[in-house]
């Protein structure tokens, strides 16, 4: 039997003091650029399976039917990333969440999320990323089922107003850096193979 090549990628955007957003600010901390918004819609066409929760869920649904009407308040980059989110085949992980879901191609799993997402990579062909949802992405991460942890950092520290620290309930993770990209305005994309660790580990020569 052939192996799976299916391969799940954790994908965040933080400010540079871990957080996922803040109060008062502007979503991307209102410093995206036009070649990351670029990278987005490109990033968009890929063949992919996107996961979330049901608070992302909610609110990505949201801005991507926003930015398909007129008069959306996003720039014509932004309504090409977000609106190119409807033709995406997304899993949603909820229990509160009742079908149908309006957002197209959106399936609805009130299962146990680790273990819907085993069987996926076990028999599936097709590659995995998280869209935001921070504790179904600790939760995968832990149960060591990331291969790939992807993050743009924002050049911003959000100290007093930042919400949704994205690291708080982590394990102890060793990162394998294996890409790195310089976006405008100083946006910085990492990415690494992850590996959940016991505990601090000794300096390798």
């Amino acid at each position: 039997m052939s192996e799976s090549s299916a391969t799940l990628t954790v994908d965040l955007i933080i400010s540079l003091d871990g957080y996922a957003s803040a109060e008062g600010w502007p979503g991307w901390w209102g410093l995206e650029s036009p070649d990351y918004l670029a990278w987005l819609e490109e990033e968009g066409k890929k063949e992919f399976t996107t996961l979330m929760g049901a608070n992302t869920y909610r609110v990505m649904s949201g801005m991507s039917v926003q930015a398909a009407g007129q008069d959306s308040g996003f720039s014509e980059q932004e309504d090409a990333a977000l609106t190119g989110l409807a033709a995406m085949r997304k899993v949603i992980f909820s229990s509160t969440l009742q079908q149908p879901l309006a957002w197209p191609n959106s399936e609805l799993v009130s299962g146990d999320a680790v273990e819907t997402v085993r069987r996926m990579k076990e028999s599936g062909t097709r590659k995995l990323m998280t869209l935001g949802s921070l504790s179904l992405s600790r939760s995968l991460l832990a149960a060591g089922l990331v291969d790939r942890y992807r993050l743009v950092i924002f050049p911003v520290i959000t100290g007093r107003t930042g919400r949704e620290r994205i690291y708080d309930g982590y394990p102890d993770v060793s990162l394998e850096m294996v890409g790195s990209r310089t976006f405008g305005g100083g946006l910085q994309m990492l990415e690494y193979i992850p590996t959940v660790i016991d505990g601090p580990r000794a300096g390798r020569v």
